[in-house]
Formats: structure tokens, C-alpha cells, sequence
């Protein structure tokens, strides 16, 4: 006799997708009077969270055909996933299905988990209702070793009415949990693919009569001021309707009439994310009262520009899973107000749910706490686009126009709509990602119109990828992803396009990134049909696997559990780490979309620029400034933003260079950010001028040298240089009878690559970027009045291709050890940029302590440099290491004039330009940094590791995007890099 599971085979049937659940129903908690409700706490609820009984089989195959009277094996927490506890294995995959692309069919080893515990009953004179908020990827349901019925779609609450299940006293459940279904095949999200009961499982104990569900809406006039709630409520009986005021107090009751009652507020509060106030709404029947949290707002669309209550609002978004290295799926409102509150500290105003609807209390905190949300459904279909034969395009497309599919699109889009119908934060549905374009998702959108026209419909499918022209009559923006800068102006500025536009992705924030985010916002804020972006996305996705002997924490990503197929780190693409410490990307996204902005006027006043939309600045934030000459403090102040301008006090300029640096920072307290905290910073450069040091033209202090057969000797006072005639560069230096390199310098072209560079490396490996040799032609030597001058010819080649450059190299050395060092530089031709060009140093492990004057204290670049700011830092090489999960490039700091690197005693070199440079320390090579897969594997170096460059290429956001902007490319074909090298004594 087979078990039930495959008898019924619900999970490979595309006609059926629920069996004996309730029709979708906005989220909501009941409770029993007015007095529960004022507190919070429902005696009708009845969570069944905590340990549960566990069996685990390989394949619903090998379940016995009374598995469901068994004893259970295990037990394991609910809710949870259950590859954290040692059953089936992790595997994170993007586009690739994890089985065959055969629907509705998925795999006979099809990983099945039964679930089993007991709960009470009390009474039987209430409806007992169970509720399941997410299980993937489809379960069946046992009562009483009763069979009550199935359902898919993960991040769906699937409800069960289970009155005539159970009995007063001890009652059991069993559910079998499968990992795949047919529905899978719309679930194909970028995530680690784990399984399990991960949301809440509750039972809702309510009266006979009760309601089923209900709609508030909400509109407001021409002039924005006063507003109007409907009340639709599904209920048998009267429905008393009790609206407060977001003070508490009461503002009128009604009772439904034909299952409707409405409200007039006049002068009405209106919700933003910026201001998220709230009216509380009591449902009350004779048993129960439902509390709803109402906003007032009215979204909208004039022309091309989308509207909040009347004013035009710009999304400074991200796309958000829930995500969690120690829990999976399994996220707390903990969870998510750690995420909320960092958002917020970060200038994040908006939210879209990638790629299915979030927690179910999720959007309720949005509410409360301030966001915009693209709410989206649990649909996501790009695995498609594998198959072999016929046109990718298509294939893309193939689900969306198979007519099978179209029952199970229509419902995930329902489920996502009436569950989150009366969230204010909501401003957009979306049909789902990645799905291709076809009549289901117009007959979806088709359907969300109709039932809600008080939003807009999103589906960044808008444009079909072949010939096949879609109905985009019910969708309201332009959604795209991942387009270039100048592709987002040519959209703008195009008469084709007659819709707001939104980048529901880009700037991929993968590893060392973004690097062009600035770039975007300048268009974003040029364009009013530019309504913004998400960002792709929030938070690297990982499995903590425990701690390294070094005691870093074991983050895991795609391929470390053996699984096929697998994406790599093509997870670890967020903003923040996995234990959501902030990568210096968010800093970087943080300032770039800061609420207020700065304008130097000619007479040195300063105009600021309100970003935000709803709040006078002069309740929300003060500002503090500081006058720097070259990057010390000489005069600082703090004022109010009730004027359009202020006028600092300027002290007195003589030479060097003068920056104004104003802070924002926060006035009130707010829900989730505390007064004090800074929103951003403007620096304003008010003179620019030569720092204080000069370079070295002469010196009282004898200098010689010795012309050796391999090598050049240069002595001075307390000095041996040892310049090495075959590499064209010193290979020892020793000053103070003290060791300041412990190996040759090298020139250097190459760094580890970043996650952006996953295409250009190619290019770079291609060219031997990572492998070339250095071969002198010609070295001359001369003795000056107070220099000896070293000149040689060479070039840097890889193994088997031409020349990469040809340099000219001038080293002039001084009496006390000063090195002027001119290298003239041409690149050859049909070469790929270039990843960088400079010197690397290997210094005693000591010298390690790096204070500079240029853009820090973090991590900057051509393109990634508006979190730092242009001052005098100090940093150490353990220290200036940004530690991505997957080693890459890090730590650079662009726009240096001057930087000494030494030991505690003052010992080691100061390098100085009168041409800003970048330079790097680090307790690790770029080769180490370039062969790990993993942080916790890195080995430091015996050495620091010091780089000193000309230039390095732009950061970009190209792991996922657009090629990097051509002028943040190094792709200079002739440029001189000249800079001073100054050893330094040991402080007595």
C-alpha cells in the first residue's frame, strides 16, 4: 500500500494548488474585548511554535504507509529550516533550478520532512482555525490522524479550518513537509534554497459569527487636507467601527451598514515615511475586535512623475530578503528591526520585498516605522532561460505563456495583494521578478487594477525581451534593472516613454561596491520622472558555520557544501555583512542620499538643499561644521537650519588647503534613530593650495654611489640604497642601520580582483596582468651637485605577449635618503584597462602605522569615495583591511597628498606628491587576497604590505550591471607618476 503523499500527488498536479484552506484574507490578530486589543496580547491566539517532532526522509518514496502514527524520530524547532540541523544540505543557486526543468514534475529524491506535536483544546464553542505563515516549499496536514488538506506558495499564510478536526483535550498534528513541488518552478528566487515550517504556526480561536475579512481604504481631497476611510468589512452581523486619533483619543464610531462604514477626518494627518503617523481602527462584534493600524495617504500618478499626498517622493531604496546566517529564513521582528533601524541610520527610505512577500508582519513595521514598500509576489521564473534549443528570449518567457501556469501566477499575486491590502507603506504591487512576460501576468495585472486602483501596479517585465508585444495597460511604471547612467538619461529624456520610471535594481552592492551610486543619483535627482531605485541588495547571504581557528566566523556561500549547480558568492552582494555590520558600501549609499545637501556660494555663505519631502529641516536636524587646513582643525561652530543660508566664520587663509566640512545631524528622536545620530556630511572645498612640504631640490648632505655589475650603490648620510640594474628598482634600502624594505620593490600593475571585475578579470588574466616580468634595457647613472640620478629604459611584460608598458624611470637620491621618482609611462596598444599602477613595498612587520592626508577614514576610490571625506587620518595596516567575506581589493584610500608609514617610534617612509596619489597598507598580498575563497583563510604576510599608486581602476557595480563608467576607467595610454619617498629616523 502506498502513503498518502503519493496517492494524492498534490505536489506534481497543476490544477491543484490548495486543498481545503480558507480564501486569502488581509493579516490580522484578533482578540477577545477592547482591553486585549489596548495591550496587545490575544487570548484567541495560539501559538505553536517551539520543539516539534521530526522525521526526516530522503524521498516522500520512502515514507512507511503509516508514517503518519509513528513516532517521531528527532525533534526540531519550529519555526526553522531544517538544513541547520544536519538534515538534506545547503545550496544557494541564482538562475540554475536545483532539479530538472521537466513541470510540473520535480525529482523523485525529493528531501520530505514530518513534522508532528500536540496541542490542547479547551472548548469547542469557538470556530479553531490553524495557520501556517511559511513552509517551503508546499506541505500536507494531518489532525487526529485525519487527513485535512495541502498547500503550497512559501511566503504565503496558508489557514485551515480544523473545528471539525479536533476535540476537547490532547489533540495531534502531523505535516509533511516537502522540499519541492510544482510550485517551485515559480519560486526559482536568487537565495539560498532552504526548507522547512520557517514562519509563525498558530491557532486563532474565534466566535461562530466572526469576520472573515475586511478593506480599509483610504482617500483624501483635492487639496490634500482632509481625508475620507471606508470600511469594508466580510461579516455576517453588525460590525462596530471605532476610529482613534494618533493621539488615542476617539474620534467617532459607526456601525457597518450593508457591510461597509466610513469616516471624515478634516485637517487630517497624513502618513509618510517620514513621518509614519497612524489612526487606530476598532473592528468589535459581540466577541472579538480586530485592531487595524490606518494611514492617510493617497498615491498617484501626474504625467510621468509619481505622487505621495500631492508631492513628488524619490525611492532610496533596497531590495530585502529575509535573511539571517544563524536562523535562514527564519527571521524575528528582532530580526527585522535591526535591519529597519540600520536602514533608517543609513537614509533608506523604501523597501522592496525581493522576490516575495516578507514576514506577514512585516509590512505592519513599515507602517509603524517609515518605509515605502514595493510589495511583491512570491513568483520568480528565470531557470527557464537554460533550456537548450529554440531562442533564449523565449525561453525566458516560456512559464509566462504557458496557460498551466496561470492559476498558480494569479493566485500568488492574490495572496500577496489581500494579505497586505491595508498596509499604508505599501505604494506599489509587483507581479512578481524575473518571470518573462506573458498573458498571465497581464491577466494579473489586470486583476490587481481592478480590485486596487489605489496603488500602482509594478513588473519590471513591462518590455518583452522578443518579438512578442505585452499589454502594459495596467502596469504604472517603467521598471528596469541594472541599466547604465546614460541609458537612465536616454530613458527620461525619450517621448516613447510615457510611464514613471524606477530602477527596481541596481548599483550591485556585491563585495567592494558600488562605485557609481553618486553617478545615479545626480540623474535620479535631475529627472522628476526618475522616481529612484532599489539598491540589490541589503544583506550578503550566508550560513554561519561556526569559528576558524583564528576565531573569525565561518561564513559560508554557494559551493561550500558540496551542492550542483551552485552561484559562488554571487550571494554576498549586500550592503551590510551577514551579521549586518555595515560594509562600507551602505556608508557610501548613506551619504550619497543624504537629506540635506550643501552649496558654497562666491561669498562663502552656504546653501543647503532639502532632500526630504514631508519635514521642515528646522525640526529634524542641526548642523555642526569645522574648518580644516590640510586636514587640521582650526575653527568649528554649529547652527540651525531656519535659514536658506549661513555665512561661517572663516578664519584668516594663508597656504595650504581649506575645507568646510558640515555635519548633519539628527534634532529629535525618532522611532528607531536617536537624536544625536548624523545623517551625512557636505565637505566644501574653500582654497585649494600646496601642502606643507616641499620637494627636496638640494641638501647640504654628501651622496655617492658604486656602479657594480648587477647592482648600484648609492650611500649618504645614514643611507646604503642598493638599485637592482635588472628589475630597474631598489632592492634594499637600509637607513639608521635599520632595514626599511625587507624585499625588492616591485612595480605594480595588478590587484586582487573585486566581485565587480567577474567579467573584466578575464579581460585582465587574458592580458597577464597577473603575471608579468620586468626587463631593463638601459640604466645610466649621474652625480649631481647634491643627487645621484639613476635613469633606465625598461618594460613590464607577461609571460608570451607583448609589452603592457614601456617606462622611462628617473630616480633622484638626495643626500638624507630622499628619492624623487618621475616614471614616464606608455601603454601599449589594444590592451584592457589597466587594474592599477604604482610600487608595492614590503616593510618590517612593525611598520605598520600609516597617517595620511586624503580621503579616509574608509576605503575610497576614483568612484567610491563620498562616505570619506579629504583630511589627515591615522590608520594601521590591521586596521585599513576591509574584511569582505570573499578576499578581494580593499582599503585603498584616492586623493592622497602626503602619507607616512612607520612604527611606533616614528621609523619608515613618508610619501608626498604635488599630484593627489592613492595608497594602501596591509597585513596581506594581493596574491593571498586574489587565491582564498574565504576571509577566515587569509595569512598575513611577514611583511606590510605598501602600495603606493598612480591610479587604480574605478570600483563600478559591474558584478551585476553595467561595465564601469568609462571615465573612472584606468585607461590612460601616457601618464607620468611622480612622487617623493622620505625616510624617517626613530624618534629618541
Amino acid at each position: 500500500m502506498k502513503n498518502e503523499i503519493l496517492e494524492r500527488s498534490n505536489h506534481e498536479n497543476w490544477e491543484l494548488l490548495h486543498e481545503n484552506t480558507e480564501a486569502p484574507r488581509t493579516y490580522f490578530m484578533p482578540f477577545a474585548d477592547i482591553a486585549e486589543a489596548s495591550i496587545d496580547t490575544s487570548s484567541r491566539v495560539q501559538y505553536l511554535n517551539g520543539e516539534w517532532g521530526f522525521t526526516y526522509y530522503e524521498s516522500p518514496d520512502l515514507l512507511p504507509s503509516d508514517f503518519i502514527s509513528r513516532k517521531s524520530e528527532a525533534a526540531i524547532p519550529v519555526p526553522a529550516v531544517w538544513q541547520n540541523y544536519g538534515y538534506d544540505h545547503h545550496q544557494y543557486t541564482n538562475v540554475n533550478y536545483p532539479f530538472p526543468y521537466d513541470p510540473p514534475y520535480v525529482p523523485v529524491e525529493n528531501p520530505c520532512g514530518v513534522y508532528t506535536r500536540e496541542f490542547e483544546i479547551n472548548s469547542l464553542q469557538d470556530s479553531i482555525y490553524l495557520n501556517l505563515e511559511g513552509v517551503d516549499s508546499c506541505f500536507y496536514l494531518w489532525i487526529n490522524e485525519r487527513y485535512v488538506g495541502y498547500s503550497q506558495i512559501s511566503h504565503s499564510t496558508s489557514e485551515f479550518d480544523i473545528t471539525a478536526y479536533v476535540g476537547v483535550g490532547t489533540n495531534n498534528i502531523t505535516i509533511a513537509v516537502l522540499k519541492w513541488c510544482d510550485g517551485s518552478y515559480l519560486e526559482d528566487q536568487d537565495k539560498f534554497r532552504m526548507s522547512g515550517i520557517f514562519r509563525d504556526v498558530y491557532l486563532l480561536k474565534r466566535p461562530k459569527n466572526h469576520i472573515k475579512d475586511y478593506r480599509v481604504l483610504t482617500t483624501l481631497d483635492d487639496s490634500y487636507k482632509n481625508a475620507g476611510i471606508l470600511v469594508e468589512v466580510d461579516c455576517p452581523g453588525d460590525v462596530e467601527c471605532i476610529l482613534f486619533d494618533i493621539d488615542g483619543s476617539e474620534i467617532s464610531k459607526s456601525y457597518t451598514k450593508n457591510g461597509k462604514a466610513s469616516f471624515a477626518i478634516e485637517n487630517a494627518h497624513l502618513w509618510n515615511a517620514e513621518n509614519p503617523v497612524l489612526y487606530t481602527l476598532l473592528l468589535a462584534t459581540e466577541n472579538e475586535v480586530i485592531k487595524q493600524r490606518v494611514g492617510a495617504r493617497k498615491v498617484e500618478v501626474q504625467g510621468r512623475v509619481i505622487l505621495l499626498n500631492g508631492k513628488k517622493i524619490k525611492f532610496k531604496g533596497v531590495n530585502r530578503h529575509d535573511s539571517d546566517p544563524f536562523v535562514g529564513y527564519a527571521v524575528t521582528k528582532e530580526h527585522v528591526l535591526r535591519d529597519m533601524r540600520l536602514m533608517k541610520e543609513h537614509n533608506i527610505n523604501a523597501i522592496r520585498t525581493a522576490h516575495y512577500p516578507n514576514a506577514s508582519w512585516f509590512p505592519q513595521l513599515c507602517d509603524e516605522y517609515g518605509f515605502y514598500v514595493i510589495a511583491e509576489a512570491d513568483i520568480e521564473s528565470h531557470g527557464s532561460v537554460r533550456k537548450i534549443g529554440g531562442d533564449w528570449k523565449a525561453n525566458y518567457s516560456e512559464i509566462a505563456r504557458d496557460e498551466r501556469f496561470c492559476d498558480a501566477i494569479l493566485d500568488r499575486v492574490k495572496h500577496n495583494v489581500l494579505r497586505d491590502k491595508n498596509c499604508p507603506s505599501v505604494i506599489m504591487w509587483s507581479l512578481g521578478n524575473e518571470a518573462g512576460m506573458g498573458p498571465s501576468y497581464e491577466k494579473a495585472a489586470a486583476w490587481v487594477k481592478q480590485y486596487d486602483d489605489s496603488r500602482l501596479v509594478h513588473y519590471e517585465n513591462l518590455y518583452s525581451y522578443d518579438d512578442y508585444t505585452p499589454d502594459a495597460t495596467n502596469l504604472d511604471v517603467y521598471s528596469r534593472m541594472y541599466v547604465d547612467v546614460a541609458g537612465c538619461k536616454e530613458i527620461c529624456e525619450s517621448s516613447e516613454h510615457t510611464k514613471p520610471f524606477i530602477l527596481c535594481e541596481y548599483t550591485h552592492a556585491m563585495g567592494n561596491s558600488p562605485g557609481d551610486a553618486e553617478d545615479y543619483q545626480e540623474v535620479i535627482e535631475q529627472y522628476d520622472c526618475f522616481a529612484g531605485g532599489f539598491v540589490w541588495e541589503w544583506c550578503d547571504h550566508a550560513v554561519f558555520c561556526g569559528y576558524a581557528e583564528n576565531g573569525k566566523a565561518k561564513f559560508h556561500y554557494g559551493g561550500d557544501f558540496g551542492e550542483f549547480p551552485h552561484d559562488g558568492n554571487f550571494c554576498m552582494d549586500g550592503l551590510v555583512y551577514p551579521d549586518r555590520t555595515p560594509h562600507t558600501g551602505l556608508l557610501e549609499f548613506k551619504n550619497i542620499i543624504r537629506p540635506v545637501r550643501a552649496v558654497l556660494n562666491e561669498d562663502n555663505s552656504v546653501t543647503f538643499v532639502n532632500k526630504l519631502t514631508f519635514t521642515n529641516l528646522k525640526d529634524f536636524a542641526i548642523g555642526e561644521y569645522t574648518i580644516e587646513r590640510n586636514g587640521i582643525k582650526i575653527a568649528s561652530g554649529n547652527f540651525e537650519f531656519g535659514s536658506d543660508a549661513f555665512k561661517p566664520e572663516l578664519p584668516v587663509m594663508d597656504e595650504g588647503t581649506y575645507t568646510l566640512n558640515i555635519t548633519h545631524i539628527q534634532k529629535v528622536d525618532t522611532a528607531l534613530v536617536k537624536a544625536g545620530h548624523v545623517l551625512g556630511f557636505d565637505q566644501l572645498i574653500l582654497r585649494e593650495g600646496k601642502s606643507d612640504f616641499e620637494v627636496p631640490t638640494s641638501t647640504e648632505a654628501e651622496v655617492d654611489f658604486i656602479v657594480e655589475d648587477l647592482d648600484v650603490i648609492v650611500v649618504g648620510q645614514d643611507f646604503r640604497y642598493v638599485f637592482d640594474k635588472r628589475k630597474g628598482i631598489f632592492s634594499e634600502m637600509v637607513k639608521d642601520n635599520r632595514v626599511l624594505i625587507e624585499k625588492p620593490i616591485e612595480y605594480n600593475i595588478w590587484r586582487a580582483p573585486i566581485d565587480n571585475e567577474r567579467n573584466l578579470k578575464e579581460e585582465w588574466y587574458g592580458a597577464g596582468y597577473d603575471r608579468t616580468v620586468v626587463r631593463v634595457y638601459d640604466v645610466e647613472v649621474e652625480k649631481g651637485e647634491a643627487q645621484v640620478v639613476i635613469s633606465s629604459e625598461l618594460s613590464i611584460a607577461p609571460i608570451y605577449l607583448q609589452r603592457t608598458l614601456t617606462i622611462k624611470a628617473m630616480y633622484a637620491i638626495f643626500g638624507d635618503g630622499t628619492v624623487k621618482v618621475k616614471l614616464d609611462c606608455a601603454k601599449s596598444e589594444h590592451l584592457p584597462m589597466l587594474p592599477r599602477f604604482g610600487l608595492r613595498m614590503f616593510l618590517p612587520k612593525i611598520v605598520c602605522k600609516a597617517e595620511y592626508l586624503g580621503y579616509g577614514p574608509y576605503e575610497s576610490y576614483i568612484d567610491k569615495r563620498r562616505s570619506s571625506s579629504w583630511s589627515r587620518f591615522i590608520t594601521t595596516a590591521s586596521d585599513n583591511h576591509e574584511d569582505y567575506i570573499r578576499p578581494q581589493e580593499n582599503g585603498s584610500h584616492w586623493g592622497c597628498s602626503e602619507v607616512a608609514v612607520t612604527n611606533s617610534k616614528g621609523f619608515g617612509f613618508t610619501a608626498l606628491s604635488e599630484k593627489p596619489f592613492s595608497f594602501n597598507i596591509s597585513p596581506f598580498t594581493q596574491e593571498e587576497l586574489a587565491e582564498k575563497k574565504h576571509n577566515y583563510e587569509l595569512e598575513e604576510s611577514p611583511y606590510t604590505i605598501f602600495c603606493i599608486d598612480y591610479a587604480q581602476n574605478g570600483i563600478g557595480s559591474g558584478s551585476c550591471g553595467p561595465r564601469l563608467i568609462e571615465k573612472y576607467a584606468f585607461n590612460e595610454e601616457n601618464f607620468v607618476f611622480e612622487f617623493v619617498l622620505r625616510p624617517s629616523a626613530i624618534a629618541e
